[in-house]
C-alpha cells in the first residue's frame, strides 16, 4: 500500500472513531426499600432507550440481590467479580440481552468494592474508564436502601432516579434515602418515579408528598420523571423471564415506560464536559471508596 493510500485509510479510520464517540451520561436507579420494582423499571427503561436508538449499558450494582440477568432470562457467564479479581477485562464481562442491550452482572463483586487495595481500585477505575464515549447511557441499578456501596454510586453519578410506590412505607423510605444523601453535602440531581400507580392522579399525589417535604425541610427541588401503571402483565413477564416491554409491548405498564422515556429524552440537555462523564464519575467514586 502506498504512503498516500495508507494516509487516506488512517484519516477515514480516525474520522470513524471521532464520529463513534458518544456523550456518555451516568445514571443511578435506587429505592428506599425493596419490592418496589426498581430493577424491573431499570431494565425496561434501559430497553426503551435502546429501542429509541441510544446505546445503553446496564450495570447491575444491587449487592446480594443482583437480578437483571434473571429478569431477562439470560445466564451471565461472567460478572463484576471476574473483573475485580483481574481474571477478565471490562469488555469480556459485558453480556448481551434482548434487543442487544449490554449489561454487566453484579454477582458478589460489589461486596468487595470497599475492601479493594489501591492497586485493585486503580485497575477497576482504568477498566471502567474505557467505557467513556462508547455508549450514550450507563445505568447503575443499585441496591434498595442505603448501604455504603449504594451511597457511593449515588454520590458519584450525574443523576439518580428514586423509584417509589404509593404505599406509605415506600414513600417514607424514599424520602429517608433522599434526606440521607442530601446530608452528605454532595450535589445530587434526584428525579422521582412512582411505580404501580392506579392512575396519574395517584402518581402525582404520591410524588407531591415527597416533593413538598423535600422542599420544606431539605430545601431542594425534586422533579418527577413519571409514573408507571400497576399492571398484571408485569408479574406475568417476570415469571416468563422476559422484560414486560418485550413480552407485552402494548400493556399499560409498557405505555407508561414509553411516555416516561420520551419525557426523559426531551429533558436531556448537552453539557460542556460530556466526553469526560465516565472519568469524572470514576474519579469521584475512587475518592469516595478511599474514605
Amino acid at each position: 500500500m502506498t504512503d498516500q493510500a495508507q494516509g487516506l485509510r488512517n484519516l477515514v479510520s480516525n474520522q470513524h472513531v471521532q464520529k463513534s464517540v458518544k456523550p456518555t451520561r451516568i445514571l443511578t436507579v435506587t429505592s428506599g426499600k425493596g419490592g418496589v420494582g426498581k430493577s424491573n423499571f431499570t431494565l425496561n427503561f434501559a430497553l426503551t432507550l435502546q429501542k429509541k436508538g441510544f446505546d445503553v449499558l446496564v450495570f447491575d450494582a444491587d449487592i446480594g440481590l443482583a437480578n437483571i440477568d434473571v429478569l431477562m432470562g439470560v445466564s451471565a457467564k461472567y460478572n463484576l467479580y471476574h473483573l475485580l479479581k483481574k481474571e477478565k477485562t471490562i469488555w469480556e464481562i459485558i453480556q448481551r440481552g434482548p434487543h442487544d442491550l449490554q449489561f454487566i452482572a453484579g454477582g458478589s463483586g460489589f461486596n468487595d468494592l470497599i475492601r479493594l487495595t489501591d492497586d485493585q481500585l486503580e485497575y477497576f477505575a482504568d477498566q471502567v474508564n474505557q467505557l467513556n464515549g462508547t455508549v450514550d447511557f450507563i445505568i447503575f441499578d443499585t441496591g434498595a436502601g442505603l448501604s455504603k456501596e449504594t451511597l457511593k454510586f449515588i454520590l458519584a453519578a450525574e443523576e439518580t432516579i428514586v423509584v417509589t410506590t404509593p404505599e406509605p412505607t415506600s414513600i417514607t423510605d424514599a424520602y429517608a434515602i433522599i434526606k440521607m444523601v442530601n446530608s452528605m453535602n454532595e450535589p445530587v440531581n434526584f428525579k422521582l418515579v412512582v411505580n404501580r400507580t392506579t392512575d396519574s392522579k395517584e402518581g402525582k399525589q404520591t410524588a407531591d408528598k415527597i416533593i413538598m417535604v423535600a422542599k420544606q425541610f431539605l430545601h431542594i427541588d425534586i422533579p418527577t420523571l413519571g409514573f408507571v401503571d400497576d399492571d398484571n402483565n408485569v408479574s406475568k413477564a417476570v415469571k416468563r423471564q422476559i422484560p414486560f416491554t418485550v413480552a407485552y409491548p402494548t400493556s399499560a405498564a409498557s405505555q407508561s415506560i414509553y411516555r416516561l422515556v420520551d419525557d426523559f429524552i426531551a429533558r436531556q440537555t448537552p453539557t460542556g464536559e460530556q466526553q469526560s462523564a465516565v472519568k469524572g464519575f470514576m474519579s469521584k467514586m475512587m475518592r469516595l471508596l478511599r474514605h
